[in-house]
């Protein structure tokens, strides 16, 4: 798969840095979780209600009353995005509720952002796990790298409903054209794994959907994160930065995410 090659670049340009002392790392919210048990093994998807606030209440709210168990994955192009949400598995198909308007940019302070790389008219970076994209006007937006949640629609852009893609490897022209809603930051390798095709022969599904917050104490995941705008980060950032020069890109860097350690 094209993806490949670019998440073992970022593990490694990651990798060359010592390991973060355990207080450069923080907890993930569990309310900002969502649990995705597919055929192949567990998605976690850290939500971004503050990029999306209407995408994500519409992902919980189809994820409370069940509308996305047993969806197939019904559109799966390798190298680009793996697509599931219709309930009748296929491209077009709506809830039972009004379709969103578009979010494809949202207003910021910045607060903890950490700037991968400037450019006169926009930093690229990271606002907690998730890459962003500001303007230096207040404005952001979320680009779609490995990993990322996005929203579905049709040709309009006032199309999106309960359609919900991840992207299999970067694919920076859907940046501001359609609403990025979260990031998968447990179970890559799960994504990587669904079955290819439009549609697949024998096409994976996710088979329960539930914010973390809804489940029972022991099956919720605690994670946490290397704090984007700590120490730790910036070392590791200025290890990739020496290594690939003008050559990095936003998208050959993540934020790492790990099963919490301590309470």
């Amino acid at each position: 798969m094209a993806h490949a090659p670019l998440l073992l670049v970022a593990a490694a340009l990651l990798a060359w840095a010592p390991p973060a002392p355990a207080r450069d790392w923080m907890p993930v919210p569990e309310q900002d979780l969502l649990v995705i048990d597919t055929n192949r093994g567990r998605l976690t998807v850290l939500v971004r209600p503050d990029f999306a606030p209407l995408a994500v209440e519409r992902v919980l709210r189809l994820s409370r009353e069940g509308v996305y168990d047993g969806l197939l994955f019904h559109r799966v192009i390798p190298g680009f995005v793996a697509q599931t949400g219709n309930p009748d598995n296929r491209d077009g198909g709506v809830s039972a509720y009004p379709d969103l308007p578009p979010e494809f940019t949202f207003r910021t302070e910045a607060r903890g952002f950490a700037a991968a790389r400037r450019a006169p008219e926009a930093a690229e970076g990271f606002l907690g796990a998730s890459p962003v994209v500001l303007d230096g006007k207040g404005r952001g937006w979320g680009a779609y790298c490995t990993g990322v949640a996005g929203m579905g629609r049709q040709e309009g852009i006032r199309t999106a409903n309960s359609e919900i893609f991840f992207m299999l490897a970067p694919a920076r022209r859907l940046d501001h054209d359609y609403t990025v809603w979260g990031r998968v930051v447990e179970g890559l390798d799960v994504l990587a794994a669904i079955a290819p095709g439009e549609p697949p022969a024998a096409p994976d599904r996710m088979v329960r959907v539930r914010p973390a917050a809804d489940l029972p104490a022991a099956e919720r995941p605690r994670l946490e994160m290397l704090d984007p705008a700590g120490p730790a980060f910036a070392r590791r950032l200025a290890e990739a930065r020496r290594a690939r020069g003008a050559d990095l890109g936003l998208c050959d860097l993540q934020v790492p995410v790990r099963p919490r350690i301590g309470p």
